[in-house]
Protein backbone atom coordinates (compact mmCIF):
# COMPACT_ATOMS: atom_id res chain seq x y z
CA UNK A 1 0.00 0.00 0.00
CA UNK A 2 1.19 3.62 -0.78
CA UNK A 3 1.02 6.46 1.75
CA UNK A 4 -1.26 8.26 -1.50
CA UNK A 5 -3.54 5.10 -0.82
CA UNK A 6 -3.39 5.13 2.98
CA UNK A 7 -4.18 8.87 2.88
CA UNK A 8 -7.39 9.10 0.78
CA UNK A 9 -8.74 6.19 2.86
CA UNK A 10 -8.14 8.04 5.86
CA UNK A 11 -9.27 11.84 4.27
CA UNK A 12 -12.53 9.97 3.29
CA UNK A 13 -14.72 10.05 6.62
CA UNK A 14 -12.75 13.78 7.48
CA UNK A 15 -14.35 15.06 4.19
CA UNK A 16 -17.92 12.84 4.62
CA UNK A 17 -17.78 14.27 8.23
CA UNK A 18 -17.47 17.84 6.80
CA UNK A 19 -19.88 17.18 4.79
CA UNK A 20 -21.95 16.50 7.36
CA UNK A 21 -21.84 19.53 9.43
CA UNK A 22 -21.75 21.76 5.89
CA UNK A 23 -25.54 20.23 5.37
CA UNK A 24 -26.75 20.51 9.22
CA UNK A 25 -25.80 24.07 8.66
CA UNK A 26 -27.68 24.57 5.76
CA UNK A 27 -30.73 22.92 7.39
CA UNK A 28 -30.38 24.80 10.81
CA UNK A 29 -29.63 28.20 9.10
CA UNK A 30 -32.91 27.35 6.85
CA UNK A 31 -35.06 26.23 9.63
CA UNK A 32 -34.14 29.71 11.39
CA UNK A 33 -34.88 31.99 8.63
CA UNK A 34 -38.54 30.15 8.33
CA UNK A 35 -38.58 30.33 12.09
CA UNK A 36 -38.32 33.91 11.43
CA UNK A 37 -40.92 34.09 8.67
CA UNK A 38 -43.18 32.23 10.30
CA UNK A 39 -42.96 34.60 13.31
CA UNK A 40 -43.27 37.70 10.97
CA UNK A 41 -46.32 36.30 9.71
CA UNK A 42 -47.97 36.03 12.94
CA UNK A 43 -47.12 39.99 14.01
CA UNK A 44 -47.60 41.26 11.30
CA UNK A 45 -51.79 41.24 12.15
CA UNK A 46 -50.81 42.94 15.18
CA UNK A 47 -49.92 46.41 15.96
CA UNK A 48 -46.21 46.26 16.82
CA UNK A 49 -44.73 48.06 13.80
CA UNK A 50 -41.59 47.76 15.97
CA UNK A 51 -41.12 44.37 15.83
CA UNK A 52 -42.12 44.04 12.84
CA UNK A 53 -38.79 45.95 11.81
CA UNK A 54 -36.44 43.65 14.04
CA UNK A 55 -38.22 40.64 12.68
CA UNK A 56 -36.96 42.05 9.14
CA UNK A 57 -33.56 42.57 10.33
CA UNK A 58 -33.15 39.42 11.85
CA UNK A 59 -34.49 37.56 8.74
CA UNK A 60 -31.91 39.45 6.64
CA UNK A 61 -29.14 38.16 8.95
CA UNK A 62 -30.36 34.72 8.92
CA UNK A 63 -30.77 35.00 4.91
CA UNK A 64 -26.94 36.21 4.86
CA UNK A 65 -26.42 33.33 7.46
CA UNK A 66 -27.52 30.67 5.20
CA UNK A 67 -25.73 32.32 2.53
CA UNK A 68 -22.50 32.54 3.97
CA UNK A 69 -22.60 29.01 5.50
CA UNK A 70 -23.39 27.73 1.89
CA UNK A 71 -20.67 29.18 0.12
CA UNK A 72 -17.92 28.97 2.71
CA UNK A 73 -19.14 25.23 3.17
CA UNK A 74 -17.69 23.73 -0.23
CA UNK A 75 -14.67 25.71 -0.10
CA UNK A 76 -13.50 24.54 3.31
CA UNK A 77 -14.32 20.96 2.36
CA UNK A 78 -12.62 21.39 -1.01
CA UNK A 79 -9.21 22.71 0.70
CA UNK A 80 -9.48 19.76 3.74
CA UNK A 81 -9.81 17.04 0.54
CA UNK A 82 -7.22 18.87 -1.25
CA UNK A 83 -4.59 18.73 1.45
CA UNK A 84 -5.81 15.10 2.35
CA UNK A 85 -4.90 14.55 -1.72
CA UNK A 86 -8.71 14.07 -2.60
CA UNK A 87 -8.07 15.95 -5.98
CA UNK A 88 -10.81 15.08 -7.57
CA UNK A 89 -12.95 14.93 -4.46
CA UNK A 90 -11.56 19.32 -3.73
CA UNK A 91 -12.31 20.04 -7.43
CA UNK A 92 -16.02 19.11 -7.00
CA UNK A 93 -16.23 21.21 -3.92
CA UNK A 94 -14.38 24.35 -5.52
CA UNK A 95 -17.14 23.97 -8.55
CA UNK A 96 -19.74 23.67 -6.35
CA UNK A 97 -18.53 26.62 -4.25
CA UNK A 98 -18.20 28.72 -7.46
CA UNK A 99 -21.83 27.88 -8.57
CA UNK A 100 -23.35 28.29 -5.38
CA UNK A 101 -21.90 31.75 -5.35
CA UNK A 102 -23.26 33.17 -8.76
CA UNK A 103 -26.50 33.16 -7.27
CA UNK A 104 -25.13 33.81 -3.23
CA UNK A 105 -24.09 37.40 -4.62
CA UNK A 106 -26.99 39.36 -5.63
CA UNK A 107 -28.72 37.83 -2.44
CA UNK A 108 -26.01 38.73 -0.21
CA UNK A 109 -26.25 42.46 -1.89
CA UNK A 110 -29.45 42.83 -1.37
CA UNK A 111 -29.83 41.49 2.11
CA UNK A 112 -27.22 44.04 3.12
CA UNK A 113 -28.80 46.67 1.56
CA UNK A 114 -31.44 45.90 3.86
CA UNK A 115 -29.10 46.00 7.14
CA UNK A 116 -27.86 49.66 6.15
CA UNK A 117 -30.81 51.32 4.46
CA UNK A 118 -30.42 54.77 3.04
CA UNK A 119 -30.76 57.70 4.63
CA UNK A 120 -34.17 58.96 4.72
CA UNK A 121 -34.94 62.11 3.25
CA UNK A 122 -35.22 65.26 5.19
CA UNK A 123 -37.10 68.15 5.04
CA UNK A 124 -35.74 71.19 4.52
CA UNK A 125 -36.40 73.74 7.49
CA UNK A 126 -36.69 77.48 7.80
CA UNK A 127 -33.96 79.37 6.38
CA UNK A 128 -31.38 80.76 8.47
CA UNK A 129 -31.26 84.22 6.99
CA UNK A 130 -33.57 86.98 6.44
CA UNK A 131 -35.70 86.56 3.34
CA UNK A 132 -37.14 89.53 2.31
CA UNK A 133 -40.94 88.91 0.77
CA UNK A 134 -43.32 90.89 -1.72
CA UNK A 135 -44.21 94.11 -1.19
CA UNK A 136 -41.20 95.69 0.66
CA UNK A 137 -41.85 94.47 4.15
CA UNK A 138 -39.17 92.85 5.80
CA UNK A 139 -39.59 91.04 8.91
CA UNK A 140 -36.25 90.71 9.76
CA UNK A 141 -35.18 91.31 13.22
CA UNK A 142 -32.94 94.91 13.45
CA UNK A 143 -34.50 96.28 10.57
Amino acid sequence: MTSATTTARRGGPVVGLLVALWACGLIATAAWWVGIGLRQWSVSYGDATGEVADLRRRATLALLTFVLVAVAGPVLIALVAYHLRLVRTAIAFLVLAVGLTVPALPIAVHAGRDLDPAPAPTTPGPPGHCVEHSGGDTRCPGG
